[in-house]
């Protein structure tokens, strides 16, 4: 991911004159104060200075990560991010790009974007496994992955959520008509993959080259599937996420006009590559996972592109831990360590740190777990930066209290990774609502823990409402972990509101 947070290089700068009038007389450094104040205010941490509000006032952060976005709506009540001057999360979700110096701006938008980051001297990557057709596209017949987003003015369009056009909100519609959530999600790819014909075919025979009209549908492809996976899951999602990422390729291999081009199909290729990556990995397909995140990785290393090769890493350890191989996870979170050492983002730090910490537990080593654990609090606690990747939208306390219960579950500190899946779940459900499938997640990892601390009333409660979020979200790993927990809970079947839970759970539609 980009370094700068919520930004797109396919826009031109635009200073954020809203924010400007609202900050009024006061300096850029009391204003700053004043938002650290509000944030004590709700027991948000954010690390706000006079450099970040005039980052904020130049246009250079379209929009603010999900800590700053809450202290910000508290500060001005009755206000959406549109009013404050940002661009909708809806058009900033994902991987922004990074364009080199001396590349022709792009054309104006609504939002702007990040200071540009020094060029790099890229060659195409060598992919293994994926059968790529030099496939481009004319250099005046733009291509689209999906329909165009909501318009920055309309104030509904700060949801991440909202950004079908009608049409495909009638397709949505007829689907959830039927009763499918996977239908549902589906739909909403649908028009991800990218359909070429001849055409663009024989362009690539005479020599034309991708434009930013490519680079653009690339990024938007990254933005709509982690979208789509924070709501839904993964499972309705991993065939149709495999099209997009097959061209990204394909516009690899016909080579770029311009250097600065080169560079954003590298790093939104790559970053595809994880979200692919990341759908088979949760819906429990781990060698292909695992293929997705090496090919990532080879193109960061091809690239010498740091972000991309922390995050690559970053999901490569957290596999490993949830494929038995601790001693690789932890050398993977290390790897990535070192990568995100260049890119000035503690929170980043802090989730590497985790995943460390998990490879640890998975070892049994409780100091090495701890150690690492430690390390994760005291840099999630210097709070968030401006240098936070976006993709890690998702890392919030509900995400840190989530994985340390993990970690404590390996460990067989069952009541211990209760308490901790008891405060993600709790959290997520009043701060992050839109990340239905964490929400889902935690509250499963929260049914397990209590069956195995010997609380199966508990339990069956905490299950029961896993349940209720399978109508919406599918994921294996969370049926997985429901799967599991009923088995733990059967001996206790005359317990309270145990015998319900497993009849719930025996109705669920079993995977064909």
């Amino acid at each position: 991911m980009a370094t700068s947070p919520m930004a797109s290089s396919t826009q031109s700068r635009r200073p954020n004159l809203v924010f400007r009038r609202l900050r009024g007389q006061r300096s850029p450094g009391e204003f700053a104060a004043a938002v650290r104040r509000a944030a004590r205010e709700i027991g948000e941490r954010v690390s706000c200075d006079a450099r970040y509000i005039g980052r904020v006032e130049a246009g250079e952060i379209r929009c603010p990560n999900y800590a700053y976005e809450r202290v910000f709506l508290h500060m001005f009540p009755g206000r959406s991010l549109t009013d404050l001057g940002f661009a909708p999360r809806s058009l900033v979700r994902g991987r922004g790009a990074r364009p080199g110096p001396g590349a022709p701006p792009p054309p104006p938008s609504a939002g702007s974007s990040p200071e540009p980051t020094p060029t790099r001297t890229r060659s195409h990557p060598s992919t293994t496994g994926t059968t790529r057709p030099n496939l481009t596209n004319h250099p005046h017949t733009p291509i689209h992955l999906y329909e165009s987003h909501p318009s920055g003015s309309d104030p509904s369009a700060c949801d991440p959520y909202a950004i079908q056009t009608p049409e495909e909100s009638d397709v949505r519609r007829r689907a959830f008509m039927t009763g499918s959530t996977a239908a549902v999600a589906a739909a909403s790819l649908g028009s991800a993959g990218l359909v070429l014909g001849g055409s663009a075919e024989a362009s690539v025979r005479r020599g034309h080259r991708a434009g930013d009209a490519e680079a653009s549908a690339v990024e938007d492809a990254v933005r709509r599937i982690r979208l789509l996976d924070d709501r839904h899951g993964a499972d309705g999602l991993y065939r149709r996420a495999a099209a997009p990422l097959r061209t990204a390729y394909a516009l690899l291999d016909a080579g770029a006009a311009r250097q600065s081009t080169a560079d954003r199909l590298h790093a939104g290729a790559g970053e595809l590559a994880i979200s692919v990556g990341w759908l088979a990995h949760d819906s429990g397909r781990f060698d292909d996972a695992r293929s997705y995140y090496s090919e990532a990785l080879a193109t960061a290393r091809v690239a010498d592109d740091a972000a991309l090769e922390a995050h690559a890493f970053c999901n490569t350890a957290f596999l490993a831990r949830d494929t038995g191989r601790p001693r690789e996870a932890v050398r993977a979170a290390q790897a990535a360590t070192r990568a995100a050492r260049r890119l000035g983002s503690p929170r980043l730090l802090s989730l590497l740190a985790l995943r460390e910490a998990g490879g640890w537990a998975g070892l049994g080593d409780r100091a090495g777990c701890e150690h690492s654990l430690t390390r994760a609090h005291a840099l999630f606690d210097r709070g968030a930066s401006p240098e936070d990747p976006e993709w890690m939208s998702f890392y919030g306390e509900a995400e840190l209290n989530g994985l340390e219960a993990q970690c404590w579950s390996a460990l067989g500190d069952w009541s211990r990774a209760a308490t901790h899946a008891r405060r993600a779940a709790v959290t997520a459900a009043s701060e992050t609502p839109q990340f239905t499938r964490n929400i889902a997640l935690y509250t499963a990892e929260l049914a397990d823990d209590l069956a195995r601390a010997g609380r199966p009333d508990e339990a069956a409660t905490a299950g029961l409402r896993a349940l209720s979020f399978l109508d919406e979200v599918q994921s294996s790993r969370v049926q997985s972990m429901l799967a599991t927990t009923a088995r733990v809970l059967l001996p206790h079947r005359r317990a309270s509101g145990v015998g319900g839970f497993l009849e719930r759970h025996a109705a669920l539609p079993r995977a064909v």
